[in-house]
């Protein structure tokens, strides 16, 4: 019996690189293959694919996001593909699931189809993965926010603190966070890193602004219901009138 598999990374050449080692599998029919989390979640609930090869990193939807949109309805067997370090897999290996760590070689990859294979056949037969179950419960405990981001840059990957970010402002398909005198670069929209910050720390200040709340020094009126924000470092931002509400109301509870 085949295994219907499914492909979601925002990167094309890790998509390729998963469909190219997959032809030497037997058994494996590829159903489709997806670039974001939103489409990602759409997509298993239509197709119900037997394997999903799943990013962990992408914008709008990450991975775990993916899973927990699920909500326990269909659960595929999943094998998270993945460029954190090793260490940072450590909560993953709780829960017995299978990953790649990019970049990955065919003979890794092939362990990780034998030991979905061993997991499908169980699934057939009437058991449950409670593997997957329990990450799910564990992801729907309580909202966490992000203590950490990754940073990929050329030729590395390293962990970055969120407290340590002074500011965000959006970049396209991409946002940039500041850090002291440091930027840098992460594939995200404004939408999706706001919502994985905590937003007793981070505040949205404007349609293309986030700041730490304990990096504002002074607010000055400007124009047309607008203000000035200013940092400890000088640095000034906008605040727009869409967003005025909730940081008053955020300062007024503090005082």
């Amino acid at each position: 019996m085949s295994i219907r598999t499914m492909i979601i990374d925002d990167e094309p050449l890790a998509r390729e690189r998963v469909k190219r080692f997959l032809r030497d599998e037997d058994e494996i029919e590829i159903i489709g293959e997806c670039s974001n989390g939103v489409d990602a979640v759409g997509a298993i609930k239509e197709k119900k694919p037997d394997l999903v090869f799943l990013d962990i990193q992408m914008p709008e939807k990450n991975g775990f996001e993916v899973i927990r949109s699920l909500s326990g309805k269909y659960l595929p067997t999943v094998v998270f593909v993945t460029a954190y370090d090793q260490y940072a897999l450590q909560a993953f290996d709780v829960h017995a699931l299978d990953y790649l760590l990019k970049p990955f070689t065919r003979e890794r990859l092939h362990r990780a189809v034998m030991r979905a294979r061993e997991q499908i056949d169980g699934k057939r037969f009437g058991r449950i993965d409670e593997r997957l179950t329990s990450l799910i419960a564990d992801l729907k405990t309580e909202k966490k926010y992000l203590e950490r981001l990754v940073v990929k840059t050329t030729g590395r990957v390293f962990f970055l603190k969120s407290d340590e970010i002074d500011w965000i402002e959006a970049a396209g398909n991409y946002v940039k966070l500041h850090v002291g005198r440091e930027t840098h670069m992460i594939r995200e929209t404004m939408n999706g890193i706001e919502t994985k910050l905590d937003p007793d720390r981070f505040l949205r200040i404007h349609r293309s602004t986030v700041v730490h709340i304990d990096r504002i020094k002074e607010l000055h009126p400007m124009f047309s219901g607008d203000y000035a924000v200013i940092l400890r470092d000088g640095t000034e931002l906008a605040l727009s009138r869409n967003y005025r509400e909730r940081f008053v109301e955020l300062f007024e509870n503090q005082t």
